[in-house]
């Protein structure tokens, strides 16, 4: 089982997809769900600890709105765990303020750069599109070895 970090980060279609094939996807949700369930969080929009912002900074500078270290805070520990990594180009769903914009650039770029299988995908804007979407997404998935595998 291989993790594979997704973008959208916040997609559940994508993280269904990578379930299905077996691997792990390293999405937003689990990270907000972790972050919330928490106990000593306090509810949003103080839900952050101290660390948060430390973290963040080794995604961002310190010059760079909070927001996008924030944002990496989450977001960076996942693309450094990735072992695999699918971005989704032109996705209508990666829309925001220039903070969400600029995360968004920084976390495609932090995956690109990282040395592990990608596959980057177009958004698909019709029936057929969708299909060619979902298959090539099974493909590459299929190709990522699994747990027996590495033994």
């Amino acid at each position: 089982m291989a993790k594979i970090f997704i973008y959208p980060t916040n997609s559940l279609i994508l993280s269904d997809l990578v379930e299905r094939f077996g691997h792990k996807p390293l999405a937003m949700m689990e990270k907000i769900k972790e972050k919330i369930t928490t106990v000593g969080v306090d509810s949003p929009p103080i839900n952050i600890t101290p660390e948060d912002p430390k973290l963040g900074l080794k995604y961002a500078a310190v010059e760079v709105p909070a927001g996008v270290r924030g944002r990496m805070a989450l977001v960076g520990p996942q693309i450094d765990e990735a072992e695999a990594a699918i971005i989704v180009l032109d996705s209508s769903s990666a829309f925001g303020c220039m903070g969400c914009a600029r995360t968004n650039e920084l976390t495609k770029f932090l995956a690109r750069q990282k040395d592990i299988p990608r596959l980057e995908v177009k958004y698909p804007r019709t029936e057929e599109e969708g299909k060619y979407f979902v298959y090539q997404i099974a493909e590459f998935l299929k190709s990522l070895p699994k747990e027996e595998d590495e033994e």
